[in-house]
């Protein structure tokens, strides 16, 4: 599959071919994610569960959850009437989430479910969770103001929904870094791997994706107050948090 469809902008692809790239590299997302961070993704998902403050007995939904680590750091921060659900259209890394979790069930306080779902058409009732989360996963809504207007509408007012992505540095040296990493190493790790085409969309669906300022206020434009965002690993890493306003 091509990474970018005919005559659509670099890092930019269908529904159809998004879902079908993660059902592909599913079994490569995990270490890929630990190569390319050097462990560091595992860090920016607990800061992530911290911020959306999910209460003891709450209820959450990590959507776009991938194999479900940020679910699992929800799921680690409830007890045992906490539930968290996560939500993915990729089949594939849906099964991986579940045999993550059922492997560390033990260590898990609260209870945690995998269901097939897609971001901009959510499954879900108004108001149904205590928070809403999206770990490295908002770049690929094909509609960002969508994603975000669903994650808001299924959360109580007062809750929190919080964004977890990677952003483009502005300053030297960290700016020319980046980009020697992003446009020429993770291709080039792609490629070793076997999956070329969805290492060469990453960099591009960082590149295009909104900026702090511009991601924020995205959010208030989907409803979301009381906005605020951490920009961390020297510029790399932006979490933005907003709460959702009485309806």
């Amino acid at each position: 599959m091509a990474a970018t469809a005919q005559g659509a902008r670099p890092g930019v692809l269908e529904e159809t071919q998004v879902r079908a790239m993660f059902d592909r590299i599913a079994g490569l997302y995990d270490r890929m994610n630990s190569v390319m961070t050097a462990g560091m993704h595992h860090r920016w998902r607990r800061r992530a569960a911290d911020l959306a403050a999910v209460p003891a007995g709450g209820r959450a939904l990590d959507v776009a959850t991938g194999t479900g680590d940020l679910a699992l750091e929800l799921a680690r921060r409830l007890n045992s009437e906490g539930e968290v659900i996560g939500a993915d259209f990729s089949p594939r890394m849906l099964e991986l989430a579940r045999a993550k979790a059922a492997a560390i069930a033990a260590e898990l306080p609260g209870q945690i479910h995998f269901e097939l779902a897609n971001a901009l058409e959510l499954p879900f009732p108004d108001d149904q969770f205590d928070a809403a989360t999206v770990g490295f996963g908002a770049r690929n809504f094909s509609s960002l103001e969508r994603g975000l207007e669903e994650m808001a509408r299924v959360v109580r007012p007062g809750g929190r929904v919080v964004v977890l992505e990677i952003t483009t540095p502005t300053r030297p040296p960290l700016s020319h870094f980046f980009s020697l990493w992003f446009d020429r190493v993770v291709p080039a790790l792609g490629r070793l791997a076997g999956d070329p085409d969805a290492y060469s969309y990453l960099p591009n669906s960082v590149r295009r994706f909104p900026g702090p300022d511009g991601l924020a206020a995205a959010m208030w434009g989907c409803g979301l107050r009381q906005i605020r965002y951490l920009v961390t690993a020297g510029g790399i890493i932006a979490i933005h948090v907003g709460v959702v306003s009485g309806r």
